[in-house]
Order: structure tokens, then C-alpha cells, then sequence
């Protein structure tokens, strides 16, 4: 009698410590490991999409901020969290860059995080001061080509992606410019206003309102086409960088191991936040973004190829991390 008892408690505890299946996925507080400090575009992002699983699955979805290092620091945080679907990460397009500018960093892109969707991409806009002479990036190179090394363009920071693409752009137009990183968009942004740099490259979400302002003069966008969140603004493509195309975006991961139930779940709940008309309307016009609510394995096709990409313009160009 006292064996079978056992028997049946050991049971008992062995049901109780079976993971939680997707359905009944979330039991407790969801975290969403942020890597940046707040503002900018991925803390608002993650703030709007817990605010509204948390209403439609009746649990919280919390929002911690782990900045550092270009956000690798939180996203190491997520790899070695437990895969058990309350930690994921959103990332923005320096998770591409990361593997390539910072040695050693203590976690595998690919093998330690499961990729659950490409939320959206966005060109990024080139904006001067609107007292400066250049109204178009021709007049950029024109300058540039007879005083080199005086036009100058501000980025948030070394090895960011705006730095990337101006390196990119300044070998397709043969012409060499003057690079200032700063500590993120807002000093940035702050020095174009003030005409001490020439040029300021970063996310439409962080240049649009300035320039609606009459601050700044956008010149460009780095799409393939033209903005729809800027529509007056031409592409570099269509300034003579024939199918030149460079994107920012953003991501949602999970550490990897996490079960595909629960993965299938959460997907399919953030289909239904991104296909709501005010987390729509937030999305493309406040941030500029295309929407995009992808599958898993696009994102991974997505980041395979913006780590190739990128990774080659940092090691072709010697650039390390600030």
C-alpha cells in the first residue's frame, strides 16, 4: 500500500514538473529583453506589442532594458535564459553587425537564438542642416570631389549601420567624407540642427519630424525606393546608386530550444497585434516602417544575409567597435 502510494506521488510530481504546454502558454510574466536604453525604436516597439498581448492573453508581457555594447550585452542575456518561453529579445539591425564588430562576444548569433519574425525593415534618411548648400547627394559628391575630406556626416556610432552604408556609398561615388560617430540619434541629430556636421544619417523615425520641421533637408533615403513615410525624398537609387538598397530593422528571438508549440503561439499572437489598425498606423508613420510580420525562417534567411553582407564591409574595412 505504501509503495503504490509512492508510486502514485512520484507520478504526481513528475506531471508537475512536465513543461507547460503551448496552450496553456503563458502561465506568468512574459520578459522582453530590450538591448538598448529606453527611446529610440525598439523600446516602443516592445512596449506596444506587450501591451497588447498582454490584453488579448491576459498576462503580463514586461519590457527590461539591458543596453550595452550595440545590444549585445541583453542579447547574450536572452541565449543563456532558459528556453522555456517567457524571455525573448528585440533586436534592431545591429544584431547583424555584432558578430562581425565585436570579438568574442559570449554567445552564437545563429546556434544560441531561435528567430520568431522579421517585424518590419526601413530605409534610413540623409539629412543636412537646412541652411547648407546640398540639395541632393550630387552635390554631396560635387563637394566632396573638390575640397575632399571636409564634408562630414554624423552616425550613431562606429560600425552602426549608417556608418556601414556611407562607406559603401562614398567607394560607389569614388569620394571620401568625413566620418563623426556619436552615442545615438539624439546628440546626433542635435549637431546636424546646429550645422556642426554636415550630414547626419539615421532612421527616419529620428530624422522625419526635424525635417517636417523645416530643421532639416532630407536629401536621401537609403531604400531601394522612395519612403512612404518621406515620399518627396528621392532614393539613392534614383541619385545614380543603381539598386543600392540598405535597411534598417527589427526582429523578435527566443533562446534557442525553446519549444516549437509555444514558439507557434507566439507567433501567431503577434500576427494578430501587427495586423491591428493602430499598432499599424504606429508602426508605419511614427517609425516609418514596412511592415513585414514575417515567418521564423525568413528572418533567418534575413539575418544570414545582412551578417554576410555587413560582416564583409567591416572586415574589408578594418572596423572595429567604439
Amino acid at each position: 500500500m505504501i509503495r503504490i502510494a509512492l508510486q502514485a506521488f512520484a507520478a504526481l510530481a513528475l506531471l508537475g514538473a512536465l513543461p507547460v504546454t503551448a496552450q496553456d502558454w503563458p502561465q506568468k510574466p512574459v520578459k522582453f529583453i530590450v538591448p538598448f536604453p529606453p527611446g529610440g525604436s525598439v523600446d516602443p516597439l516592445a512596449r506596444l506589442v506587450g501591451a497588447k498581448l498582454g490584453d488579448s492573453l491576459k498576462q503580463q508581457f514586461v519590457v527590461e532594458n539591458k543596453p550595452g555594447a550595440s545590444g549585445s550585452i541583453g542579447a547574450a542575456q536572452v541565449a543563456k535564459s532558459p528556453p522555456d518561453g517567457y524571455t525573448f529579445l528585440f533586436v534592431f539591425d545591429t544584431h547583424a553587425v555584432n558578430p562581425s564588430l565585436i570579438p568574442n562576444m559570449q554567445f552564437d548569433t545563429v546556434k544560441d537564438l531561435a528567430p520568431v519574425m522579421l517585424v518590419g525593415t526601413a530605409p534610413m534618411a540623409i539629412a543636412t542642416q537646412a541652411a547648407k548648400p546640398y540639395r541632393t547627394f550630387d552635390d554631396v559628391i560635387k563637394a566632396a570631389k573638390a575640397k575632399p575630406d571636409t564634408v562630414s556626416f554624423g552616425t550613431v556610432g562606429n560600425g552602426s549601420l549608417g556608418h556601414l552604408t556611407m562607406i559603401l556609398v562614398q567607394q560607389a561615388a569614388g569620394i571620401k567624407l568625413v566620418h563623426v560617430p556619436y552615442k545615438g540619434g539624439g546628440p546626433m541629430t542635435t549637431d546636424a540642427i546646429g550645422g556642426q556636421v554636415d550630414l547626419a544619417i539615421g532612421s527616419v523615425a529620428v530624422l522625419a519630424g526635424h525635417v517636417r520641421g523645416g530643421k532639416l533637408r532630407a536629401i536621401a533615403v537609403t531604400g531601394d525606393q522612395r519612403s512612404h513615410a518621406m515620399p518627396e525624398v528621392p532614393a539613392l537609387a534614383e541619385q545614380g546608386f543603381k539598386g543600392f538598397s540598405a535597411l534598417a530593422w527589427w526582429g523578435i528571438f527566443a533562446p534557442a530550444g525553446t519549444p516549437k508549440p509555444i514558439l507557434e503561439k507566439f507567433h501567431a499572437e503577434l500576427v494578430k497585434v501587427f495586423a491591428l489598425p493602430d499598432v499599424k498606423k504606429t508602426l508605419t508613420e511614427t517609425l516609418g516602417m514596412d511592415l513585414q510580420a514575417s515567418s521564423p525562417e525568413a528572418l533567418q534567411q534575413w539575418l544570414a544575409g545582412e551578417m554576410a553582407r555587413w560582416g564583409k564591409v567591416v572586415k574589408d574595412n578594418g572596423i572595429r567597435a567604439d
